[in-house]
Parts: structure tokens; sequence; C-alpha cells
């Protein structure tokens, strides 16, 4: 899984390794290609998902609503979808992600110019 779909139009999708329970919540470099971010909520009855929501949203300057979650939400793993930002601006928020993309249908591309 690639960590940014940066299509122009419609959501961008970025794909992150989540640890949970962590001592705060952070970024953390990348994990097996995947943005890492630390969450100080622990992986108890959706605590953690909310609070990665929270997290991009806050980073991104985006309502909460604007983020979802769209696979993996049982695992550290997952693929988040977030609407109303441009690659520019999630590059800018999640640098580790810049330079990475994924086309919608989930297949491995990269950035060209």
């Amino acid at each position: 899984m690639k960590t940014v779909n940066a299509r122009r139009t419609g959501p961008i999708r970025l794909a992150v390794y989540v640890q949970p329970g962590a001592s705060s919540t952070a970024l953390a470099g990348l994990h097996d290609g995947l943005v890492k971010i630390r969450i100080s909520a622990p992986a108890v009855e959706n605590a953690a998902n909310e609070a990665l929501i929270a997290f991009v949203a806050g980073r991104l300057n985006v309502a909460k609503r604007a983020v979802r979650i769209v696979a993996g939400a049982g695992g550290r793993r997952k693929l988040l979808e977030i609407d109303g930002v441009s690659a520019e601006q999630l590059w800018a928020a999640f640098p580790n992600a810049q330079g990475v993309a994924a086309d919608p249908a989930g297949a491995r591309a990269s950035l060209a110019p």
C-alpha cells in the first residue's frame, strides 16, 4: 500500500501505520513505507481511531468529518480518505508522505512531473 493518493479531484487518500497506547500523539516518521503516527489513546472501543481522525484533521486544519477510515479500522495499517485538501497541503502536514502516490484503484505509482 502506498502512502498518498494525489488525485487532483475528490478526496485524498493517506495510508498510515498507527501505534496506539503511546505516551503522546505525534508523527513518528515512516514504518514499512507508511506514515507512522503514535496515538496516546488505547485501541479500545474505537478510541484510537477517533484520536487518529482528530489528529489528522487538526494537522490539516479540516473538520473531523472530512477524515474517514476507509480500510483497516481494526488494525494498525489504515487507509484514510480526506476531503478538502490538496496533495501539497497533505505533504506540508505530513512531509514523510511526499513523493509517494497510489491511484484510486490502489495500483502502485510514483508521482511524476
